[in-house]
């Protein structure tokens, strides 16, 4: 099989790739260049898709004795994932730009270059593992080591896109024992530290790095009941359930922490409240998909009452927990498949700080069964106070 293995530069990748060498495959490796600003050197362990990272892919490549191409996908990166967390941050939401990247760059743009190239299939370092059901149909499940599991941020894939994805770590142990795999093969990212939070962001600072690219103004802080309690410098740098930052001038009642409850850009506007209105029990998600055959409540079978619950367990953050819930799936006025269906979970136990714009990934066991973009959470006290 003719396998295209993404090189990120970090010990996940390259051990991935040199799995995929091992089984017999005929594989080539390629780094994507999605920084504008090549020259940027890694601080510590932030960012990722540096010179440093092409670089270490590369010796990766050489030491594996395979071919290694660097593509240059700045253009669709910054449109498809920079300009999109702007815009959503502009917009009052939270977005995930890994999510964003991997629906978008490595499992769109680059899965559909390497078919278009002869490629059978994409091979990446995530923790995830594929397995076939009873008739043959792809299924996107967690890896072995649920510690490092990132089956989260590949819930936006499809089940046309899993007939082309390789993940070889998936049965890894852990972490461990891929860095001390990659000593064994001489490879010189063994004790790579792993790279964290936003990659174009590589200093950390969100809020400074968004007050460059949005027009923010001061506005006004309130408390659930609208009373002013104090100011901000622009109301798009705040998320849902944010309590550091705050800055407030009148302290709770009770004397306990705010935390930020709704983020209204349109009056610039936050509202802050307790702890307690921060916990929701249904949550509607937009731009829904399905890792693969999705469930038969969600389709239009004989025999199935569309639109009816099913049990799952859903997640909203990368390393969050999965609860239970039941989901059901609203048709959209376009119809059936139409892309303004709507994903309806109810929680079995409230889950705080839900923001519009992040990912809810729905699960049933290890299976991922699909993804939404949160539209709106409801929390229940704060409606009925």
């Amino acid at each position: 099989m003719r396998v295209l293995a993404a090189m990120s530069g970090g010990v996940d990748s390259a051990v991935a790739a040199a799995r995929a060498v091992e089984a017999g495959h005929d594989v080539v490796g390629v780094h994507l260049a999605l920084n504008r600003m090549p020259g940027t050197l890694r601080t510590g362990s932030r960012g990722c898709c540096t010179i440093e990272d092409s670089n270490d892919a590369w010796r990766a490549c050489d030491r594996l004795g395979i071919p290694f191409y660097v593509w240059d996908f700045s253009e669709r990166f910054k449109a498809d994932v920079v300009d999109d967390f702007v815009a959503e941050y502009a917009a009052g939401r939270t977005p995930n730009p890994c999510m964003r990247c991997n629906e978008r760059i490595k499992f769109a743009a680059l899965l559909e270059k390497a078919l278009a190239l002869g490629f059978d299939a994409v091979c990446t370092g995530h923790y995830a593992k594929i397995l076939r059901d009873a008739d043959g149909n792809p299924e996107l499940h967690r890896a072995a080591d649920w510690a490092k599991d990132q089956s989260y941020v590949l819930g936006v894939l499809t089940g046309e896109q899993l007939e082309h994805c390789l993940f070889p770590l998936a049965d890894t142990p852990s972490k461990a024992e891929v860095r001390a795999e990659a000593e064994r093969r001489g490879l010189s990212v063994a004790k790579k530290p792993d790279s964290h939070d936003i990659c174009f962001i590589s200093d950390g600072d969100t809020r400074g790095w968004l007050a460059e690219r949005i027009g923010m103004q001061p506005g006004d802080i309130l408390d659930e009941t609208g009373a002013k309690v104090g100011e901000h410098g622009g109301a798009n740098a705040f998320t849902v359930g944010q309590r550091k930052g705050l800055r407030l001038g009148r302290p709770a009642p009770d004397g306990r922490p705010r935390f930020v409850l709704e983020v209204r850009p349109k009056d610039n506007t936050v509202v802050v409240g307790p702890e307690r209105l921060l916990a929701v029990g249904e949550i509607r998600g937009i731009r829904v998909s399905w890792a693969g055959r999705p469930p038969a409540e969600a389709t239009r079978t004989e025999g199935t009452a569309f639109g009816a619950e099913f049990p799952c367990h859903v997640q909203v953050r990368a390393h969050g927990d999965a609860l239970p819930a039941r989901a059901r799936l609203e048709r959209g006025a376009g119809g059936e498949g139409a892309s303004d269906d709507v994903l309806v979970v109810t929680l079995e136990t409230p889950l705080r700080g839900v923001a519009p714009g992040q990912t809810l990934v729905l699960y049933q066991g290890t299976r991922v069964l699909g993804q939404a973009t949160i539209d709106t959470a409801r929390s229940l006290e704060r409606e009925s106070a």
